[in-house]
């Protein structure tokens, strides 16, 4: 008998429809996951003053009667972002910032600067030290240790490529006279230059020009950073240190970034003190942007021939024939020349 002998009329066939199929219960009991995050709208802004071990200490309602810290997590979705401190964070939850509570940063506000550095001259892969600074103080020793105008002359080449004013700070000039130092710097018009002795810390002077701005502290181990932020922020409780006679060196006693209030009469500002170094990478830094950082040398170098690399050895270079004329400090042309160096054999230069 054939199929097509089938005496069932179609209306006999049974109907079926969607709710006859049946469907495996979800077993969590949750909705499927989906790539579309929410938008966070109202996400509250918070500045980033540290981090310790995942958790981010973040201030809330900076300078309104509101103002309070929470304790924050990142979302997933940031993982692989540098969070730093001085980062303008978006967070949501619970921002009450009452004993107990967690908030979670889900996002960072465009940023202003970006200070970095790498481990050496050749590593381009970059560690962000703070963001959202404007000015940079560095801080340095006149003896004990000694200054190091090279590891100077780094620190201004990174806060000028990230479009930071920078100020320095000479302590110890009870220790030895700091105008040997300072001429290394007689061509940088622009840098503000305090000093410092045992009893003699300008604190009311350093701490105006830190009113209106976000000044990171950078500085060797041993120059007295972390006494001259006590002194600025007398409730900071930052380590102090001493130098070794042996070596010469300091001691790191800073052991993470942090930022800090400073209140002064005429306002207040913020103080992000940092751990000391003893060495800071130019890696993430484009060479052609090195002589632009020593303004005082810049407009001779616009004089060499196309092409110059202003290193000593360089044909008809302008900045040697100036200092064989006498019309440019040699130590300051030999600080640029080392730098110089140290990028020329990298394939970008």
């Amino acid at each position: 008998m054939s199929w097509l002998d089938d005496p069932l009329d179609d209306e006999d066939e049974p109907l079926f429809d969607e709710s006859d199929v049946r469907v495996r219960p979800n077993p969590k009991a949750n909705r499927p996951r989906t790539k579309r995050r929410p938008a966070h709208e109202d996400a509250t802004i918070a500045r980033v003053l540290g981090v310790d071990r995942g958790r981010y200490t973040v201030l809330a309602g900076e300078d309104t009667p509101e103002e309070r810290q929470l304790t924050a997590v990142r979302a997933r979705e940031l993982r692989k972002m540098p969070i730093v401190t001085g980062d303008r964070a978006r967070v949501v939850g619970d921002t009450s910032g009452e004993e107990g509570t967690l908030t979670r940063i889900v996002g960072i506000e465009e940023r202003t600067s970006l200070l970095r550095r790498s481990a050496d001259d050749t590593d381009q892969v970059e560690r962000v030290i703070v963001a959202n600074a404007d000015q940079m103080l560095l801080v340095v020793a006149a003896a004990d240790p000694e200054p190091r105008p090279r590891l100077v002359d780094r620190y201004l080449i990174a806060a000028l490529d990230a479009g930071i004013r920078p100020l320095m700070v000479i302590t110890k000039t009870d220790l030895a006279d700091p105008g040997p130092f300072l001429t290394h710097f007689e061509g940088l018009d622009d840098l503000r230059v305090f000093t410092s002795a045992r009893d003699e810390t300008p604190v009311d002077e350093i701490g105006a020009a830190l009113i209106g701005h976000s000044t990171v502290f950078v500085g060797h181990s041993g120059v007295g950073k972390s006494t001259l932020v006590n002194a600025l922020v007398p409730t900071a409780g930052r380590a102090t240190g001493h130098v070794n006679v042996v070596t010469g060196r300091g001691r790191h006693t800073s052991s993470s970034t942090v930022s800090l209030r400073y209140q002064g009469e005429g306002g207040s500002g913020w103080v992000i003190d940092t751990p000391g170094v003893r060495s800071f990478g130019l890696g993430h830094v484009d060479p052609a942007n090195i002589i632009r950082a020593y303004r005082d040398l810049e407009p001779v170098a616009e004089q060499c021939p196309r092409g110059c690399t202003h290193l000593a050895d360089a044909p008809d270079c302008a900045l040697n024939e100036a200092v064989a004329e006498g019309a440019l400090p040699a130590s300051r042309v030999d600080s640029l020349q080392r730098l110089l160096a140290t990028f020329k054999d990298r394939t970008d230069y």
